[in-house]
């Protein structure tokens, strides 16, 4: 089940957290990594997934520098021959409340959330329209679907993906291309690990599940939009959330 031997994936944001778990599940399904994240950052992770047996490359980019995200698919292409799966997960925070948010705080999340999904996917649905195959999965928050005071600008950014991945769902489903969306809940990171215990037990309670969730249980879900199990799923918003917002 979800096999993709021979699938070529680029994770953005992939030296830890959820993009760290997608690549590694991803490669753990056979296919080939290209895991990115600023600097060296993704180096360890694609270490980790060779050391197992798995085929992966790290590649350093900020993905908030265009040009150079613009080339990234291209690299890929170049390198393994083809590019199958793009998941777009790198993201930050700059909390604050609206009223004391500073500009340059809200240009930074939109930019890194938003913008540089836009640029990433645009490159690479060249070489997947070309295919006439590929898997475009982002990855959004359940913050997109139900609001955080004090999270306006990253609210913002990650439900711009939901509008954005549905629209070009529409536009590039005639190729054999799939647009999906993984809106995670409360999921235990080095982020929420931050958080005091009674913050955390404040969240969890808001959670029918009853627990925070895990990075694996994100890359699952990723794992199975980009599987052929998944070949008539586009469009779709897929919640792993725990039932914290339905």
């Amino acid at each position: 089940m979800f096999e993709l031997t021979g699938r070529v994936a680029l994770v953005t944001g992939a030296s830890r957290g959820i993009g760290r778990a997608i690549a590694e599940r991803l490669a753990g399904q056979g296919a080939i990594v290209v895991a990115t994240a600023r600097g060296e950052n993704a180096k360890p992770v694609a270490d980790a997934i060779i050391a197992k047996g798995g085929k992966a490359e790290a590649f350093g980019v900020d993905v908030t520098d265009s040009a150079a995200l613009e080339r990234l698919p291209g690299h890929v292409v170049e390198k393994h021959g083809r590019l199958d799966i793009v998941v777009s997960n790198a993201g930050i925070t700059r909390d604050q409340l609206v009223m004391r948010m500073k500009r340059e705080d809200w240009d930074l999340v939109l930019a890194t959330n938003l913008t540089a999904t836009f640029t990433l996917v645009q490159a690479a649905m060249r070489p997947m329209l070309k295919q006439r195959s590929g898997r475009i999965i982002t990855i959004s928050s359940v913050v997109a679907q139900m609001g955080n005071a004090g999270q306006s600008n990253y609210a913002a950014s990650k439900a711009g993906l939901i509008g954005f991945s549905k629209a070009i769902a529409r536009e590039v489903a005639s190729r054999g291309i799939t647009v999906n969306v993984v809106t995670p809940g409360l999921v235990d990171t080095d982020m929420t690990r931050a958080l005091t215990d009674k913050a955390q037990g404040n969240w969890a309670e808001e959670i029918p599940l009853g627990r925070l969730g895990s990075v694996d249980d994100v890359a699952a879900a990723v794992c199975f939009l980009a599987s052929d199990e998944a070949a008539y799923i586009t469009g779709h918003v897929l919640a792993v959330n725990g039932g914290m917002y339905m």
